[in-house]
């Protein structure tokens, strides 16, 4: 990216860095102030592709899927780089298209991705499968030697959790619960909810202790006449057990 901004003038890159540094620190938190930041980059420099996939996963992470595969596609005409391929497939899926994601998932281009982007596009296309309420498909397509391999690799968890949810979806409880399982076990980075949904597979509840507390001190006022929990106070003002002296 430094490369690509090198080809502007200095005061103007340093304008455009800038914006991509608050762009890169916002997406998780506040999407929406990312794609804003993202906007003004892409105002100061529309020509310059590292520009244009910053401002494509901005708009992807505010679900504007159109402008996003906009981005995208300038972005890979600019570089002819194939990295871009499963998220513009995936925007296809945000956009009601199913089968276009599963059309470019079958495409040559898929070939030219590393480990890493094959296993996405396996990701999305299982995603377009259950889109189409194909789940065996979709179970199917999720079946691949990254799934079966004992490694754990950055994309392990999200492919465990993604075969586990399918699963659960297709009525395989107890097969979904055994790949939640190992889902969790390579989560190292928590990626995902998968100790969430094996609780709930458990029967686990969980319980928030300040709304816990909350019904437990209004239970209290209503058996005391209507006082606030630990008031103390008797009918003359003073404490029922003192003197009052709140000892």
């Amino acid at each position: 990216m430094r490369q690509e901004l090198l080809s502007l003038p200095k005061t103007l890159a340093e304008d455009v860095a800038r914006n991509l540094v608050m762009v890169a620190r916002l997406i998780d938190e506040d999407p929406e102030k990312a794609y804003a930041y993202s906007r003004i980059a892409l105002r100061l420099a529309s020509r310059v592709a590292a520009v244009r996939e910053a401002a494509g996963f901005a708009a992807y992470a505010t679900q504007k899927y159109a402008e996003a595969l906009a981005e995208f596609r300038a972005a890979r005409r600019m570089t002819g780089n194939v990295e871009l391929w499963p998220v513009m497939a995936d925007c296809e899926r945000g956009l009601g298209r199913p089968e276009r994601a599963l059309a470019m998932a079958g495409e040559p281009d898929v070939q030219k991705l590393d480990k890493a982007g094959q296993v996405e596009m396996r990701l999305v296309a299982a995603g377009a499968r259950r889109d189409m309420d194909q789940l065996d498909a979709a179970i199917v397509t999720l079946q691949s030697p990254e799934l079966a391999s004992h490694s754990v690799q950055p994309w392990t968890a999200r492919l465990r959790y993604a075969y586990a949810d399918a699963l659960l979806a297709a009525g395989r409880e107890a097969e979904a619960r055994e790949w939640f399982a190992k889902a969790l076990e390579s989560d190292k980075e928590g990626t995902t909810d998968a100790s969430d949904r094996l609780a709930e597979l458990d029967g686990v509840e969980f319980v928030d202790a300040f709304d816990e507390d909350e019904e437990t001190e209004a239970a209290i006022e209503e058996a005391d006449g209507g006082r606030p929990a630990g008031d103390g106070a008797g009918e003359n003002g003073t404490d029922e057990e003192g003197d009052g002296a709140g000892r």
